[in-house]
């Protein structure tokens, strides 16, 4: 492995004090998965990291970062000590960003932040190496984490910026000092730090104050609150770029057609047309391919590659990937498909969601129930205010809604979807995700098309596990053998 830090370059980096020589080659913050020749960080969380340095150190860390000796640990150690451990990592972070040559992209927006970081990451390897963000390390360590482990000789960094409160995105925009800036849209999310989406914008905006001069802003359009944001863009950026249906965008949507597991996007660039595909159904995915492809003329790609590699990208588990789960490993009919999007939610989301449910087309004569059906679990919107109520029971209306035969729910605040809903859409509502996913093989036949969505706290994510549980093991890999 390359070495990422000297002890001399983290000396420097951090101001603190190696207390013998190393050599690290990467960055961790969990001896669950360091690996030989990490530096191990010992961040407090829910635990103090410093309780685990030890262990790190036999797992075959390099060093660790410290603010003290921890217990079982002595000067003999490789251990680089610093006034404060989150202070140090953000020092080191700064350095891996100011001695690197990428092109650095910065990503922010209520809904799709994680997924366009991702569309980033493939259509960019084509045309250069790409560093980008694990997970979604978005927060006040994981946008410091990153920068640290950026390699000098990357061509390309996406970094993915979120945010719970007021005031977080400015101080890490900054810190990743991007030469493009994109906001994918904003939504219903946090509004119990916010009081109303301008709030939210306006926090989602600051993401310009990090531009290096000459940076460029890529902004959505045909939001209510889009002239906030393009306000905010031309007060930062050296130049805007917008992308959505809205006439007059640089990257307009003019249309999304979901045909089986693809979109067929239809848009214009300056009034010329042009057509691309995404492998995966979704109008919210073909919106922020756009603006993938603005921020790839952002940062010197080339556009038409850019659109032609969006084919080659995948959502990521938990985040609208589709399967199939075979229950028998002798009859390829006894299946269903599953939507796995339980990592996040809020009101847009799960809009999209449903939207990519109703557009999907089930199978009929498999199963028991004869009709293949659209089935929706759905746990907790979190984090939505004093409003929860009324915005969970919202999704009733949605005109995707008409489409779904039955809705599983889960999660207290779920009960007043459940209540309005009409009774023949009503599937089962438990009070927990653990209870909803032990009834698993009674949510679903074969022939049916699933999605399992629902905020990370509610841990529909339970529900997923368990469906997935249903299929046999080794049936997939022995079917698309037959292929």
């Amino acid at each position: 492995m390359a070495v990422l830090w000297t002890s001399a370059d983290a000396e420097t980096a951090t101001g603190g004090r190696a207390t013998r020589p190393f050599a690290a080659s990467g960055i961790s913050i969990d001896t669950r998965s360091i690996r030989a020749g990490d530096l191990f960080v010992a961040l407090k969380d829910v635990r103090d990291g410093h309780d685990f340095v030890a262990d790190a150190l036999k797992k075959g860390a390099a060093a660790a970062l410290v603010s003290r000796i921890p217990e079982g640990c002595s000067e003999a150690d490789p251990l680089l000590l610093v006034d404060d451990v989150l202070g140090g990592l953000e020092r080191l972070g700064a350095a891996g960003r100011a001695r690197a040559r990428a092109r650095v992209i910065a990503v922010t927006g209520s809904v799709g932040k994680t997924s366009t970081k991702e569309m980033l990451r493939a259509v960019l390897s084509a045309q250069g190496k790409v560093h980008a963000a694990e997970a979604s390390f978005n927060n006040h360590w994981g946008v410091p984490i990153t920068l640290a482990r950026l390699p000098e000789d990357a061509d390309f960094a996406v970094i993915e910026i979120g945010m719970n409160h007021p005031g977080e995105i400015a101080p890490l925009a900054r810190l990743a000092r991007p030469h493009a800036a994109m906001i994918t849209t904003i939504a219903p999310a946090h509004l119990e730090a916010f009081e109303d989406l301008a709030g939210i914008a306006r926090e989602k905006a600051t993401i310009f104050e990090g531009l290096e001069p000459g940076g460029v802003a890529v902004v959505p359009t045909g939001l209510e609150v889009s002239p906030i944001l393009a306000a905010a863009a031309q007060a930062r950026a050296a130049k805007v770029l917008s992308f959505g249906p809205a006439e007059g965008s640089d990257y307009r949507l003019i249309a999304a057609t979901i045909a089986g597991d693809a979109t067929i996007v239809q848009a214009e660039h300056n009034g010329k047309p042009f057509l691309f595909k995404v492998m995966t159904p979704g109008k919210h995915f073909a919106n922020n391919a756009l603006g993938v492809i603005a921020l790839a003329e952002a940062v010197g790609a080339d556009p038409a590659v850019v659109a032609l590699d969006i084919a080659l990208w995948e959502p990521p588990a938990g985040r609208g990937a589709r399967e199939r789960i075979y229950m028998d490993i002798t009859d390829e009919g006894q299946s269903f498909d599953l939507f796995d999007d339980a990592f996040n939610a809020n009101p847009a989301s799960m809009e999209a969601g449903l939207e990519v449910l109703a557009g999907s087309v089930p199978r009929d004569g498999v199963g028991r129930v004869a009709r293949g059906r659209r089935v929706a679990v759905l746990g907790d919107m979190l984090e939505l205010g004093p409003d929860e109520s009324a915005l969970h029971a919202a999704i009733a209306a949605s005109p995707a809604m008409a489409k779904i035969d039955v809705v599983h729910l889960a999660g207290p605040r779920m009960r007043a979807l459940r209540d309005a809903l009409p009774p023949a859409k009503r599937g089962e509502w438990h009070e927990t995700a653990k209870e909803l996913a032990e009834r698993a093989p009674h949510l679903v036949d074969a022939g049916d098309v699933v999605l399992v969505k629902g905020s990370k706290g509610s841990k529909v994510s339970l529900v997923v596990d368990a469906l997935r549980k249903l299929g046999q093991p080794g049936a997939a890999e022995a079917f698309k053998g037959r292929e």
